[in-house]
């Protein structure tokens, strides 16, 4: 590196201090300067000096070369993928200016990334504006949806939060040299475990009684419910904070759906606690991203690995980008995740084509299918049915299916294609997003017809095609 390169390491030089549990008066005095020029420091209006990068060393004994080596690497990464985006396809760049923009420029940096996110979340919202029209008094009106808000809050950002990844992680950490979550919550919150029957906890999974300072579980839930739910319980506890953080991001227009989002982010750091970012990324290189062999691993469970799947894609250490979808037997969309640029209906139901639909038919059983969409793009996708609930005799269950997919170029990585590299591809369903967008009018599945196509009646025959349709 030139030794006239300037150093810029605000984000990192602050998260250092609020993990050593220092206020920006407490560092400078341990640095032997000025509050101010620290508070400069982290805004990254200053860059950091190589006499003070060796006092911070020494001073909080870190490891100089992390502090400092891959300063600006998440924002370039981050940079380099939103310059992807065919919005800038016309526009001529080397990466070597990314590099120098992120490294001389850090606020332009963040301030770019900060609108192209924003111009994610409103070009979702705009894809639901009108759509999501209710009565309201009477009268039509656009009614505010808190779920569509927490889930374009969270496609924006491709369901990738590193911040919370790298907290989790450390946490994670911690907890193991405890001995476990219950250990951990005895030893720095003292707070008991206590387990106790579906009949006490009134419909509870998890509550916290800060009176006699427990941690109460349905005894109902299987071990790897429990643990999520000792790792959620954590997460709420010492993560509240960066979760906070990550929220100010975006902006929300009802209340619900802001609890709705922290609620998701909340779920995404205990995830990222059981099954810790680098060790998971390993993991599922060397399991071919088998989602049952990395649930055992990690005790999880099969739909709490395979959503983890999503979540994979931290700069610099980016696995397969995946979707995933959960739906009831009805074709009802309960969860929605979205890595891998899958164009999911944002309305109404999905292609009764895909195989998500039919795996009621085959419960715990893992079906693959190779899928091709209207415009020629191909995915591959596995599904299953999961359970939830249960847990003892009359208690209610309630059976839902998930797929987990990615684009056909990465399908090669993944074990469930090991019989058919690439071959598979080529015998692909053709499906569509949904009936009213999809414009192949041979479909026999087909239940409505699509916009702009005029249906023919025929009085005279009968085919098996639900819709007749003009050629023109």
């Amino acid at each position: 590196m030139p030794t006239d390169r300037r150093l810029y390491i605000g984000p990192r030089l602050r998260r250092l201090r609020r993990d050593l549990g220092l206020t920006q008066a407490d560092m400078a005095a341990d640095l032997e300067v000025s509050a101010s020029y620290i508070a400069l420091l982290e805004r990254n209006n200053r860059p950091l000096t190589a006499d003070l990068l060796v006092r911070l060393a020494q001073t909080y004994n870190v490891d100089m070369a992390a502090l400092a080596g891959s300063a600006g690497a998440d924002e370039a990464a981050r940079l380099q993928a939103v310059l992807k985006d065919p919005l800038f396809a016309d526009i001529d760049r080397a990466s070597l200016e990314v590099a120098d923009v992120v490294t001389n420029h850090p606020g332009i940096t963040e301030a770019l990334l900060r609108l192209y996110t924003t111009y994610q979340e409103e070009q979702l919202a705009l894809a639901d504006r009108g759509a999501e029209t209710r009565e309201a008094d009477g009268q039509g009106a656009e009614a505010t949806d808190p779920v569509a808000e927490s889930r374009r809050f969270l496609a924006a950002r491709r369901n990738s939060f590193p911040s919370l990844d790298d907290t989790a992680e450390r946490l994670a950490q911690a907890v193991s040299s405890q001995g476990g979550a219950p250990a951990y919550l005895k030893a720095r919150h003292d707070l008991r475990v206590r387990r106790l029957p579906s009949g006490v906890m009134v419909g509870s999974m998890r509550r916290l009684d800060r009176h006699r300072r427990e941690v109460l579980l349905d005894d109902a839930l299987d071990a790897a419910s429990q643990a999520f739910q000792l790792a959620l319980q954590l997460a709420y506890l010492e993560m509240g904070a960066e979760i906070d953080a990550v929220l100010q991001t975006g902006s929300f227009a009802s209340e619900s759906g802001e609890r709705l989002t922290r609620r998701a982010l909340a779920s995404y750091a205990a995830a990222a606690v059981l099954m810790p970012y680098s060790a998971f990324a390993r993991a599922v290189e060397a399991r071919r991203y088998d989602v049952e062999a990395l649930a055992r691993q990690f005790g999880a469970s099969f739909e709490q690995t395979a959503h983890r799947l999503t979540t994979l894609q931290k700069p610099g250490q980016e696995r397969v980008p995946f979707f995933f979808i959960r739906v009831d037997p009805a074709g009802n969309v309960s969860k929605r995740l979205d890595g891998a640029g899958f164009p999911f209906a944002r309305h109404g139901g999905g292609c009764p084509l895909w195989s998500v639909h039919h795996v009621f038919r085959t419960p715990r059983e893992v079906v693959t299918q190779w899928l091709e969409l209207p415009d020629g793009q191909r995915f591959f996708s596995i599904a299953r049915t999961v359970t939830a609930g249960g847990g003892a005799f009359g208690a209610p269950r309630v059976e839902r299916a998930i797929a987990l997919g990615c684009a056909a170029e990465h399908a090669g990585r993944l074990i469930y294609t090991q019989d058919q590299p690439g071959s598979g591809a080529e015998a692909a369903t053709p499906i569509g997003v949904a009936c009213r967008l999809c414009q192949r009018t041979e479909c026999a599945a087909r239940s409505e017809p699509p916009i702009g196509r005029q249906i023919l009646a025929d009085d005279i025959r009968r085919t098996s095609l639900p819709f007749g349709f003009s050629d023109t």
